[in-house]
């Protein structure tokens, strides 16, 4: 397995730190090693978030990258911000929803979810944040199986209610952006 140098970025209140422990648990559940370096701007709802996570086989030296193998960017700030911040050959996973506009860059692949849409199908617009990690899961599917028992354990006994509408969401964007990807 190639060293995943993911950064997850958007609004507070997204779930984009939800995102990054989801993807670091995962790493752990497969012994590998896990780096999840959260950062927040002043504002705790609303404001800039981001968070960096390094999964790898080898050992992990430094939390801090310069560029990510795969951006998972919820927003239009957070993309500008970003947007030079990935290797080529890398992955741009985004929200269509709320970044209006094609997303040009050379060397990288770009995949366009409109994750806010599809959670709105869903019945619940917080779970757009499991709908890019669906996305994101479509291009590491080998993560498929932990990552569900991840976010059983991270919900809980209090919240297992919702539990099926996150799997139902992580299965749609998957589905999405298998289907974008044969495109």
């Amino acid at each position: 397995m190639k060293t995943q140098k993911i950064t997850v970025a958007g609004f507070g209140g997204q779930g984009v730190m939800t995102i990054g422990q989801i993807l670091a648990y995962t790493g752990n559940e497969y012994d590998l090693n896990t780096l999840w370096y959260p950062s927040y701007g002043p504002e705790t709802r609303g404001g800039t978030a981001n968070c960096a996570v390094t999964i790898s086989k080898e050992a992990i030296n430094s939390p801090v990258f310069s560029e990510a193998t795969t951006l998972i960017i919820l927003n239009e700030p957070s993309l500008k911000k970003f947007i030079d911040k990935i290797e080529n050959n890398g992955n741009l996973i985004y929200n269509s929803s709320l970044i209006v506009g094609k997303v040009l860059k050379d060397n990288i692949n770009i995949y366009p979810i409109p994750a806010n849409d599809i959670a709105l199908e869903l019945g619940n617009a917080r779970v757009s944040n499991m709908v890019v990690l669906g996305a994101y899961l479509a291009l590491n599917p080998s993560f498929e199986d932990k990552m569900l028992k991840v976010i059983e354990v991270m919900l809980g006994e209090n919240k297992k209610d919702l539990l099926q509408l996150n799997i139902t969401a992580i299965y749609t964007g998957k589905e999405y952006l298998e289907k974008i990807k044969h495109q």
